[in-house]
């Protein structure tokens, strides 16, 4: 009876320490359970199971993170990178085939062909008249300034109004005698920004029809709101977020630099402009809202995890610590300031710990439901 008792607690101990914390629950992917302790419960997945769910732990280090002023901000286009394209000739508007916005054109490339036919005061057909008059009164002249019957001043009038004319009427032909209207041609290679003008509208001479963006330079232009004045003179860099992208993007990579940071706010507004500008390498879309993380003095021994370690419950902030190969125990911790990418850990994990930083949501639904979701591709 002895031995058997003796068999019986080594048993029990061993069931309680299989994780190396005695007394925690052991939730498995088959659905297993040991004895709950007070303050939490371990969640067991093997280590095949953690490769095919994706999920990766890293351990936890102090070390430099900047100061961080989150703000709202927008992408603009940079300065001489931008023209708007308008209408040398008045008439019916009409795009290019395919043009609309975000399109690409070249330099020279014709985007709008404009046509006054069938209009009441029909330019074009004035413009021809005008023309074929001009052209015929500068060769009859020609010939007649040879026996001086025309006088060589008289002669240069004629040939300069059979200039202007010639030029008015090639502006309204398309030019070498085109027949599909004024041609109306971008000033620079880009991309469409803005279309101003739907097909079929009557336009003027100046009106503005498009306008063309090269986006091999953008600016972001911050608003910080006035409470962060004292840390403008500390701005080194920043980050930012847009809707249309899952990622974040970091100026210290796009060649950014500070190009100015307001002294004060603008007139009735309680924010303060701060713009950067940057190289536009990784198709940013001008125009963007974006959620912006302007990067002040960097701070020492500062313990971070991955913004993709957290979890949120009820308003409270988790990470998942792997205690050992195949354990992972949650662990709440208070957070600080986020630079969009890494979030600071102000309490509830040391340096050395491993936190799982790819998948926290993957064991979070084992730990709920007793087993480990299939891992898909799709994120």
């Amino acid at each position: 009876m002895k031995h058997k008792t003796i068999i019986t607690a080594a048993c029990a101990t061993l069931l309680l320490t299989a994780c190396g914390h005695g007394g925690d629950r052991h939730v498995t992917a088959d659905g297993h359970a040991g004895e709950a302790k007070e303050h939490g419960h371990e969640i067991v997945i093997s280590a095949k199971e953690a490769e095919a769910s994706g999920i990766k732990a890293e351990a936890v280090e102090a070390g430099e993170f900047s100061g961080v002023i989150p703000c709202g901000g927008k992408i603009l286009a940079a300065q001489g990178d931008e023209a708007t394209v308008v209408a040398t000739v008045p008439g019916i508007v009409r795009l290019a085939r395919g043009l609309a916005e975000g399109a690409p054109v070249s330099r020279g490339g014709t985007v709008f062909t404009i046509s006054s036919k069938n209009l009441q005061d029909d330019p074009a057909r004035q413009a021809a008249v005008e023309y074929q008059k001009a052209k015929s009164e500068y060769e009859r002249a020609a010939q007649l300034v040879k026996d001086r019957i025309v006088t060589q001043k008289e002669f240069n009038a004629l040939k300069a109004g059979y200039e202007a004319a010639r030029i008015a009427w090639e502006a309204y032909s398309g030019g070498a005698g085109g027949k599909g209207g004024t041609a109306v041609k971008s000033p620079l290679g880009g991309y469409v920004k803005a279309c101003l003008v739907k097909d079929g509208d009557y336009v003027s001479v100046g009106q503005p029809l498009m306008t063309v963006t090269q986006t091999r330079s953008l600016y972001l232009r911050a608003n910080v709101p006035e409470r962060y004045y004292a840390l403008m003179g500390t701005l080194r860099s920043a980050k930012f977020k847009a809707a249309y992208a899952d990622r974040v993007y970091d100026l210290a990579q796009m060649d950014g630099r500070l190009v100015a940071a307001g002294k004060q706010t603008g007139d009735g507004s309680p924010y303060i402009p701060v713009t950067f500008e940057f190289a536009n390498r990784a198709g940013v879309a001008p125009g963007a809202f974006v959620e912006t993380y302007l990067l002040t003095a960097p701070r020492q021994g500062v313990v971070s995890v991955p913004v993709s370690a957290l979890t949120d419950e009820q308003g409270l902030n988790f990470v998942y610590v792997q205690t050992d190969p195949t354990c992972y125990e949650r662990r709440e911790v208070t957070v600080g300031q986020t630079d969009g990418e890494r979030v600071e850990i102000k309490s509830g994990l040391k340096a050395g710990e491993k936190v799982v930083t790819e998948g926290a949501v993957q064991v979070r639904l084992a730990s709920a439901s007793n087993t480990i979701p299939g891992h898909t591709h799709n994120h």
